[in-house]
Protein backbone atom coordinates (compact mmCIF):
# COMPACT_ATOMS: atom_id res chain seq x y z
CA UNK A 1 0.00 0.00 0.00
CA UNK A 2 1.42 3.42 -0.96
CA UNK A 3 1.11 6.18 1.65
CA UNK A 4 0.19 9.76 0.79
CA UNK A 5 3.80 10.83 1.39
CA UNK A 6 5.09 8.04 -0.86
CA UNK A 7 2.66 9.07 -3.58
CA UNK A 8 3.87 12.69 -3.28
CA UNK A 9 7.41 11.45 -3.93
CA UNK A 10 6.23 9.51 -6.98
CA UNK A 11 4.22 12.49 -8.25
CA UNK A 12 7.35 14.59 -7.95
CA UNK A 13 9.40 11.92 -9.73
CA UNK A 14 6.88 11.87 -12.57
CA UNK A 15 7.14 15.65 -12.94
CA UNK A 16 10.93 15.31 -13.24
CA UNK A 17 10.87 12.82 -16.12
CA UNK A 18 12.06 14.63 -19.24
CA UNK A 19 9.36 14.70 -21.90
CA UNK A 20 6.39 14.26 -19.56
CA UNK A 21 4.43 17.50 -19.74
CA UNK A 22 1.05 18.26 -18.16
CA UNK A 23 -1.01 16.59 -20.87
CA UNK A 24 1.01 13.36 -20.94
CA UNK A 25 0.89 13.31 -17.14
CA UNK A 26 -2.90 13.51 -17.32
CA UNK A 27 -2.99 10.69 -19.86
CA UNK A 28 -0.74 8.51 -17.68
CA UNK A 29 -2.74 9.24 -14.52
CA UNK A 30 -5.98 8.44 -16.35
CA UNK A 31 -4.53 5.17 -17.66
CA UNK A 32 -2.84 3.93 -14.46
CA UNK A 33 -4.59 5.80 -11.62
CA UNK A 34 -1.51 7.00 -9.73
CA UNK A 35 2.11 7.98 -10.24
CA UNK A 36 3.17 4.90 -8.28
CA UNK A 37 1.29 2.68 -10.72
CA UNK A 38 2.93 4.44 -13.67
CA UNK A 39 6.36 3.43 -12.39
CA UNK A 40 5.25 -0.14 -11.76
CA UNK A 41 4.01 -0.52 -15.34
CA UNK A 42 6.03 -2.36 -17.95
CA UNK A 43 7.36 -0.54 -21.05
CA UNK A 44 4.78 -2.35 -23.16
CA UNK A 45 1.95 -1.16 -20.88
CA UNK A 46 3.33 2.38 -20.90
CA UNK A 47 3.36 2.44 -24.69
CA UNK A 48 -0.38 1.76 -24.71
CA UNK A 49 -0.83 5.36 -23.50
CA UNK A 50 -1.30 7.81 -26.40
CA UNK A 51 1.81 9.95 -26.80
CA UNK A 52 4.18 7.51 -25.07
CA UNK A 53 6.76 6.15 -27.48
CA UNK A 54 9.65 3.73 -27.00
CA UNK A 55 12.13 6.31 -25.68
CA UNK A 56 9.75 7.91 -23.21
CA UNK A 57 8.59 4.49 -22.00
CA UNK A 58 12.26 3.67 -21.38
CA UNK A 59 12.78 6.86 -19.37
CA UNK A 60 9.71 6.14 -17.26
CA UNK A 61 10.88 2.60 -16.59
CA UNK A 62 14.30 3.86 -15.42
CA UNK A 63 12.98 6.85 -13.45
CA UNK A 64 12.79 5.12 -10.07
CA UNK A 65 16.48 4.19 -10.29
CA UNK A 66 17.74 7.37 -11.95
CA UNK A 67 15.69 10.27 -10.49
CA UNK A 68 16.20 11.07 -6.81
CA UNK A 69 12.82 12.59 -6.02
CA UNK A 70 13.39 12.19 -2.28
CA UNK A 71 16.40 14.51 -2.51
CA UNK A 72 14.31 17.13 -4.31
CA UNK A 73 11.57 16.83 -1.69
CA UNK A 74 14.11 17.24 1.12
CA UNK A 75 15.45 20.35 -0.65
CA UNK A 76 11.92 21.76 -0.78
CA UNK A 77 11.39 21.15 2.93
CA UNK A 78 14.73 22.75 3.79
CA UNK A 79 13.87 25.95 1.94
CA UNK A 80 10.18 26.14 2.82
CA UNK A 81 8.98 25.28 -0.68
CA UNK A 82 5.51 23.75 -0.74
CA UNK A 83 4.80 21.04 -3.33
CA UNK A 84 1.25 20.78 -4.66
CA UNK A 85 -0.37 18.40 -7.15
CA UNK A 86 -3.86 18.83 -8.67
CA UNK A 87 -5.07 16.35 -6.07
CA UNK A 88 -3.81 18.54 -3.19
CA UNK A 89 -6.42 20.42 -1.17
CA UNK A 90 -4.38 23.65 -1.39
CA UNK A 91 -3.89 23.48 -5.16
CA UNK A 92 -5.63 26.56 -6.65
CA UNK A 93 -9.12 25.66 -7.77
CA UNK A 94 -9.10 27.89 -10.91
CA UNK A 95 -5.85 26.30 -12.08
CA UNK A 96 -7.20 22.79 -11.56
CA UNK A 97 -9.98 23.60 -14.04
CA UNK A 98 -7.78 24.33 -17.09
CA UNK A 99 -7.15 21.61 -19.68
CA UNK A 100 -3.44 21.24 -18.86
CA UNK A 101 -2.88 22.02 -15.16
CA UNK A 102 0.70 21.68 -13.90
CA UNK A 103 1.33 18.20 -12.51
CA UNK A 104 3.43 19.73 -9.73
CA UNK A 105 3.56 23.26 -8.37
CA UNK A 106 6.47 24.51 -6.29
CA UNK A 107 5.40 27.40 -4.07
CA UNK A 108 7.25 29.85 -1.83
CA UNK A 109 4.81 31.85 0.25
CA UNK A 110 1.28 30.53 0.00
CA UNK A 111 -2.19 30.81 -1.50
CA UNK A 112 -5.18 32.39 0.27
CA UNK A 113 -8.91 31.92 -0.45
CA UNK A 114 -9.13 35.51 -1.73
CA UNK A 115 -6.63 34.63 -4.50
CA UNK A 116 -9.55 33.20 -6.45
CA UNK A 117 -10.36 36.88 -7.01
CA UNK A 118 -7.27 37.42 -9.14
CA UNK A 119 -6.44 39.37 -12.28
CA UNK A 120 -3.27 39.09 -14.37
CA UNK A 121 -1.35 42.09 -15.69
CA UNK A 122 1.26 41.34 -18.34
CA UNK A 123 3.14 43.21 -21.03
CA UNK A 124 6.47 44.06 -22.57
CA UNK A 125 9.81 43.60 -20.85
CA UNK A 126 10.87 46.76 -22.72
CA UNK A 127 7.91 48.89 -21.70
CA UNK A 128 7.83 52.64 -22.14
CA UNK A 129 7.39 55.00 -19.20
CA UNK A 130 3.70 55.19 -20.18
CA UNK A 131 3.32 51.40 -20.03
CA UNK A 132 5.06 51.14 -16.66
CA UNK A 133 2.93 53.93 -15.21
CA UNK A 134 -0.32 52.38 -16.46
CA UNK A 135 0.61 48.91 -15.19
CA UNK A 136 1.43 50.20 -11.72
CA UNK A 137 -1.66 52.45 -11.60
CA UNK A 138 -4.07 49.71 -12.69
CA UNK A 139 -2.50 47.08 -10.44
CA UNK A 140 -2.75 49.37 -7.42
CA UNK A 141 -6.38 50.31 -8.20
CA UNK A 142 -7.45 46.70 -8.72
CA UNK A 143 -5.55 45.60 -5.62
CA UNK A 144 -7.26 48.26 -3.51
CA UNK A 145 -10.59 47.01 -4.86
CA UNK A 146 -9.75 43.55 -3.50
CA UNK A 147 -8.21 41.62 -6.40
CA UNK A 148 -4.97 39.66 -6.16
CA UNK A 149 -2.51 40.71 -8.89
CA UNK A 150 -0.84 37.93 -10.92
CA UNK A 151 2.18 38.44 -13.17
CA UNK A 152 5.51 36.88 -14.10
CA UNK A 153 8.20 38.85 -12.19
CA UNK A 154 9.83 39.79 -15.51
CA UNK A 155 11.37 43.15 -16.25
CA UNK A 156 9.05 45.90 -17.44
CA UNK A 157 5.27 45.60 -17.07
CA UNK A 158 5.37 42.49 -14.84
CA UNK A 159 7.56 44.16 -12.22
CA UNK A 160 5.43 47.32 -12.33
CA UNK A 161 2.28 45.24 -11.74
CA UNK A 162 3.77 43.52 -8.69
CA UNK A 163 4.99 46.86 -7.31
CA UNK A 164 1.57 48.42 -7.78
CA UNK A 165 -0.08 45.62 -5.79
CA UNK A 166 2.54 45.83 -3.05
CA UNK A 167 2.20 49.62 -2.83
CA UNK A 168 -1.54 49.12 -2.28
CA UNK A 169 -0.81 46.70 0.56
CA UNK A 170 -2.42 43.82 -1.28
CA UNK A 171 -1.57 40.31 -2.40
CA UNK A 172 0.33 39.40 -5.53
CA UNK A 173 1.39 36.11 -7.16
CA UNK A 174 4.44 35.69 -9.40
CA UNK A 175 4.67 32.74 -11.80
CA UNK A 176 8.30 32.11 -12.72
CA UNK A 177 9.98 30.68 -15.80
CA UNK A 178 12.73 29.39 -13.51
CA UNK A 179 12.68 27.48 -10.23
CA UNK A 180 11.49 29.34 -7.14
CA UNK A 181 15.00 29.19 -5.65
CA UNK A 182 16.56 30.65 -8.82
CA UNK A 183 15.14 34.15 -9.15
CA UNK A 184 15.27 35.60 -12.65
CA UNK A 185 16.08 38.29 -13.47
CA UNK A 186 18.56 38.41 -10.57
CA UNK A 187 17.97 42.11 -9.90
CA UNK A 188 14.41 41.19 -8.84
CA UNK A 189 15.50 39.21 -5.76
CA UNK A 190 14.27 41.93 -3.39
CA UNK A 191 10.99 42.21 -5.30
CA UNK A 192 10.62 38.41 -5.17
CA UNK A 193 11.10 38.48 -1.39
CA UNK A 194 8.32 41.08 -1.10
CA UNK A 195 6.02 39.01 -3.32
CA UNK A 196 6.71 35.91 -1.22
CA UNK A 197 5.84 37.84 1.96
CA UNK A 198 2.59 39.13 0.44
CA UNK A 199 1.52 36.22 -1.73
CA UNK A 200 3.53 33.54 -3.48
CA UNK A 201 6.29 32.68 -5.92
CA UNK A 202 5.11 29.81 -8.13
CA UNK A 203 6.75 27.51 -10.67
CA UNK A 204 6.20 24.08 -12.19
CA UNK A 205 9.97 23.68 -12.58
CA UNK A 206 12.11 22.13 -9.80
CA UNK A 207 13.36 24.75 -7.31
CA UNK A 208 16.89 25.25 -8.68
CA UNK A 209 15.94 25.11 -12.37
CA UNK A 210 17.57 27.86 -14.47
CA UNK A 211 15.39 30.00 -16.76
CA UNK A 212 14.99 28.53 -20.23
CA UNK A 213 13.41 30.16 -23.28
CA UNK A 214 10.80 27.41 -23.61
CA UNK A 215 9.67 27.72 -20.00
CA UNK A 216 8.34 31.26 -20.34
CA UNK A 217 5.60 30.61 -22.94
CA UNK A 218 4.67 27.46 -20.99
CA UNK A 219 4.35 29.34 -17.68
CA UNK A 220 2.01 31.88 -19.30
CA UNK A 221 -0.87 29.40 -19.20
CA UNK A 222 -0.44 29.30 -15.40
CA UNK A 223 -0.61 33.09 -15.16
CA UNK A 224 -3.91 33.13 -17.06
CA UNK A 225 -5.15 29.95 -15.38
CA UNK A 226 -4.85 31.51 -11.92
CA UNK A 227 -6.81 34.57 -13.01
CA UNK A 228 -10.35 35.66 -13.84
CA UNK A 229 -8.92 37.63 -16.73
CA UNK A 230 -5.73 38.98 -18.30
CA UNK A 231 -4.91 42.64 -18.88
CA UNK A 232 -2.27 43.34 -21.53
CA UNK A 233 -0.81 46.75 -20.75
CA UNK A 234 1.79 47.23 -23.48
CA UNK A 235 2.93 44.71 -26.07
CA UNK A 236 4.44 44.52 -29.52
CA UNK A 237 3.09 42.09 -32.08
CA UNK A 238 5.65 39.43 -31.07
CA UNK A 239 5.32 39.93 -27.30
CA UNK A 240 4.92 36.91 -25.05
CA UNK A 241 2.04 38.80 -23.42
CA UNK A 242 -0.05 37.91 -26.47
CA UNK A 243 0.60 34.23 -25.74
CA UNK A 244 -0.85 34.79 -22.27
CA UNK A 245 -3.88 36.47 -23.85
CA UNK A 246 -4.34 33.50 -26.18
CA UNK A 247 -4.18 31.09 -23.23
CA UNK A 248 -6.79 33.23 -21.45
CA UNK A 249 -9.16 32.95 -24.42
CA UNK A 250 -8.66 29.18 -24.60
CA UNK A 251 -9.32 28.92 -20.85
CA UNK A 252 -12.51 30.98 -21.11
CA UNK A 253 -10.98 33.88 -19.19
CA UNK A 254 -11.63 37.53 -20.01
CA UNK A 255 -9.08 39.45 -22.07
CA UNK A 256 -8.47 43.18 -21.59
CA UNK A 257 -6.05 45.60 -23.23
CA UNK A 258 -4.85 49.12 -22.46
CA UNK A 259 -4.65 51.35 -25.55
CA UNK A 260 -1.52 53.32 -26.35
CA UNK A 261 -0.21 55.77 -28.90
CA UNK A 262 -1.00 54.78 -32.48
CA UNK A 263 2.56 55.58 -33.57
CA UNK A 264 4.16 53.40 -30.89
CA UNK A 265 5.03 49.84 -32.01
CA UNK A 266 4.69 48.73 -28.36
CA UNK A 267 0.96 49.47 -28.61
CA UNK A 268 0.28 47.35 -31.68
CA UNK A 269 -0.34 44.11 -29.80
CA UNK A 270 -2.88 45.79 -27.51
CA UNK A 271 -4.64 47.49 -30.41
CA UNK A 272 -4.87 44.18 -32.28
CA UNK A 273 -6.43 42.56 -29.20
CA UNK A 274 -8.98 45.37 -28.97
CA UNK A 275 -9.85 45.00 -32.66
CA UNK A 276 -10.29 41.26 -32.06
CA UNK A 277 -12.75 41.85 -29.20
CA UNK A 278 -10.69 42.44 -26.06
CA UNK A 279 -12.23 44.90 -23.62
CA UNK A 280 -10.58 48.33 -23.74
CA UNK A 281 -9.40 49.29 -20.24
CA UNK A 282 -8.96 52.78 -18.84
CA UNK A 283 -9.79 52.22 -15.16
CA UNK A 284 -10.20 49.42 -12.64
CA UNK A 285 -14.00 49.78 -12.92
CA UNK A 286 -13.79 48.73 -16.59
CA UNK A 287 -12.32 45.42 -15.45
CA UNK A 288 -14.55 44.74 -12.45
CA UNK A 289 -17.73 45.48 -14.38
CA UNK A 290 -16.78 43.16 -17.25
CA UNK A 291 -15.84 40.09 -15.22
CA UNK A 292 -18.61 37.52 -14.95
CA UNK A 293 -19.91 35.66 -11.90
CA UNK A 294 -17.45 33.41 -10.09
CA UNK A 295 -17.64 29.67 -10.71
CA UNK A 296 -18.02 29.27 -6.94
CA UNK A 297 -18.40 31.88 -4.19
CA UNK A 298 -15.23 32.92 -2.39
CA UNK A 299 -14.22 35.34 0.35
CA UNK A 300 -12.77 38.81 0.02
CA UNK A 301 -10.06 40.35 2.21
CA UNK A 302 -12.66 41.16 4.90
CA UNK A 303 -13.96 37.59 4.96
CA UNK A 304 -17.24 38.47 3.22
CA UNK A 305 -18.71 36.08 0.66
CA UNK A 306 -18.38 37.28 -2.93
CA UNK A 307 -20.34 35.85 -5.88
CA UNK A 308 -19.25 38.39 -8.49
CA UNK A 309 -16.10 40.58 -8.73
CA UNK A 310 -18.27 43.68 -9.28
CA UNK A 311 -19.38 43.31 -5.65
CA UNK A 312 -15.94 44.62 -4.70
CA UNK A 313 -17.04 48.05 -5.99
CA UNK A 314 -20.05 48.31 -3.67
CA UNK A 315 -20.37 50.53 -0.63
CA UNK A 316 -21.86 49.30 2.66
CA UNK A 317 -25.42 50.31 1.74
CA UNK A 318 -25.25 48.57 -1.63
CA UNK A 319 -23.80 45.42 -0.04
CA UNK A 320 -26.61 45.41 2.53
CA UNK A 321 -29.32 45.60 -0.13
CA UNK A 322 -27.65 42.98 -2.33
CA UNK A 323 -27.38 40.58 0.62
CA UNK A 324 -31.14 40.87 1.16
CA UNK A 325 -31.97 39.87 -2.43
CA UNK A 326 -32.69 36.21 -3.08
CA UNK A 327 -32.08 34.28 -6.26
CA UNK A 328 -35.86 34.42 -6.73
CA UNK A 329 -37.89 37.61 -6.97
CA UNK A 330 -37.64 39.95 -3.98
CA UNK A 331 -39.91 42.99 -3.76
CA UNK A 332 -39.11 46.45 -2.44
CA UNK A 333 -41.23 46.04 0.70
CA UNK A 334 -39.20 42.95 1.66
CA UNK A 335 -35.97 44.90 1.14
CA UNK A 336 -37.21 47.77 3.32
CA UNK A 337 -38.08 45.31 6.08
CA UNK A 338 -34.77 43.45 5.80
CA UNK A 339 -32.47 46.49 5.66
CA UNK A 340 -34.29 49.26 7.52
CA UNK A 341 -33.60 51.64 4.62
CA UNK A 342 -36.34 53.85 3.18
CA UNK A 343 -37.93 53.23 -0.20
CA UNK A 344 -36.01 56.03 -1.95
CA UNK A 345 -32.67 54.59 -0.78
CA UNK A 346 -33.70 51.09 -1.86
CA UNK A 347 -34.75 52.24 -5.33
CA UNK A 348 -31.58 54.27 -5.96
CA UNK A 349 -29.44 51.38 -4.72
CA UNK A 350 -31.25 48.90 -6.96
CA UNK A 351 -30.44 51.14 -9.93
CA UNK A 352 -26.73 50.92 -9.09
CA UNK A 353 -26.90 47.15 -8.64
CA UNK A 354 -28.72 46.76 -11.95
CA UNK A 355 -26.15 48.94 -13.75
CA UNK A 356 -23.40 46.73 -12.33
CA UNK A 357 -25.31 43.69 -13.64
CA UNK A 358 -25.65 42.16 -10.20
CA UNK A 359 -29.46 42.09 -10.17
CA UNK A 360 -32.23 41.93 -12.76
CA UNK A 361 -35.82 43.14 -12.79
CA UNK A 362 -38.37 40.33 -12.70
CA UNK A 363 -41.57 42.35 -13.12
CA UNK A 364 -43.98 43.87 -10.65
CA UNK A 365 -41.20 45.96 -9.10
CA UNK A 366 -39.32 42.86 -7.87
CA UNK A 367 -35.63 42.02 -8.44
CA UNK A 368 -33.45 38.90 -8.31
CA UNK A 369 -29.73 38.22 -8.29
CA UNK A 370 -28.10 37.59 -11.65
CA UNK A 371 -26.39 34.20 -12.05
CA UNK A 372 -24.94 34.82 -15.51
Amino acid sequence: MTSDSDETVEQLRLSLVSGVGPRLRQALMLRFGSASAVFRASPAELRETPGIGVELARRLSLATAEIDAEEQLALCRKHGVETLTPESERYPRPLRQICDPPGMLFVRGGFAPRDELAIALVGSRHATSYGLAQAERLAASLARAGLTIVSGLARGVDAAAHRGALAAGSRTLAVLGSGVLTIYPPEHRDLAAQVEANGALISEAPPHSPPTSGAFPQRNRIISGLSLGVIVVEAGLSSGALITARHAMEQNREVFAVPGRVDNRMSRGCHRLIRDGAKLVETADDVLEELGPLAAPTQDAAGQTVHHPAELLLNDCERQVLAAIDGDATNVDSLVAATGLDVAQILSTLTVLEMRRLVRRTGGGAVARRHT
